[in-house]
């Protein structure tokens, strides 16, 4: 008796529970996590009050101060890629056609990934590490009590700030890197700065310009929301900080590289 008993216990439906592993359980819980947190940006961004004053100081914080590390970066690119282009070429016979590949490659893939990859790494975590220490100081529950909106104050402002200016930082990546090509070709081989920019452009359409300019609104919208998210979202506690920043770039740093490969697909497939 006892053993039937047992055997119908144990065939019991509450025995059959399907559980995920831990490490799919977080990831369904930060994508929905990134999901309502992006919802909720997008209504408060067009509920007035708008923090126009907290608005552009972000514009600065976040672009200005990136415009110098940014723009050293795009010339270096510009520079040692147009170097080791030109002996590859050469062993073909199409020295001429160096400034057209190098602007291909910096301003369709290169400019825009290299570009977001430093954004990620610095604003990323830089607004990862600041919503987190406000969280953990009681920054946050402190603005709620005073009446304020801690979400339209902190994270919508940085959001669209990231959103709006990662496209200017890429432009700007991408026009140093073309004039570091242009003084790598002219180490060996003097030519105009016009007969340059003609060249370069010749092979470039509309078509492959648009598709590039509208992933860098993606890849600063993504970077922005990833770094308010995990600082909005950190626990108690002053190593939370550290983890919200670093949890920061390397989910940014992913997305970026994703969202790339996501777009290549689209273009290729609609144009």
């Amino acid at each position: 008796m006892a053993e039937n008993v047992q055997v119908i216990e144990s065939l019991k439906p509450s025995k059959f529970k399907l559980s995920l592993p831990k490490s799919f359980e977080g990831f369904f819980l930060k994508v929905a996590g990134l999901s309502t947190f992006a919802l909720r940006f997008f209504k408060e961004i067009i509920k007035p009050p708008y923090e126009i004053k907290e608005t552009l100081k972000q514009f600065y914080e976040i672009g200005y101060k990136s415009f110098s590390l940014v723009g050293i970066t795009g010339f270096i690119i510009g520079l040692t890629l147009t170097l080791q282009s030109i002996p590859t070429l050469q062993k073909f016979g199409a020295s001429s056609l160096v400034p057209s590949m190098v602007a291909l490659a910096v301003i369709l893939e290169i400019g825009p990934v290299i570009t977001a990859l430093i954004f990620a790494g610095k604003i990323g975590s830089g607004i990862g590490a600041e919503l987190g220490s406000m969280k953990v100081t009681e920054q946050i529950d402190a603005m709620e009590v005073s009446g304020t909106n801690p979400f339209k104050y902190l994270v919508a402002t940085r959001i669209f700030a990231a959103t709006l200016m990662l496209p200017l930082l890429v432009i700007l990546a991408d026009t140093l890197a073309l004039l570091g090509g242009f003084i790598s070709i002219n180490l060996t081989n003097q030519t105009s700065l016009k007969l340059f920019l003609m060249n370069s452009f010749a092979s470039i359409e509309m078509k492959d310009i648009i598709p590039a300019t509208i992933k860098t609104f993606v890849f600063g919208f993504s970077i922005g929301l990833v770094g308010c998210y995990e600082g909005y979202n950190a626990n108690r506690g002053t190593e939370s900080v550290g983890i919200a920043a670093n949890t920061a770039v390397v989910i940014a740093s992913l997305l970026v590289i994703l969202i790339d490969m996501i777009m290549v697909q689209l273009t290729s497939i609609l144009l």
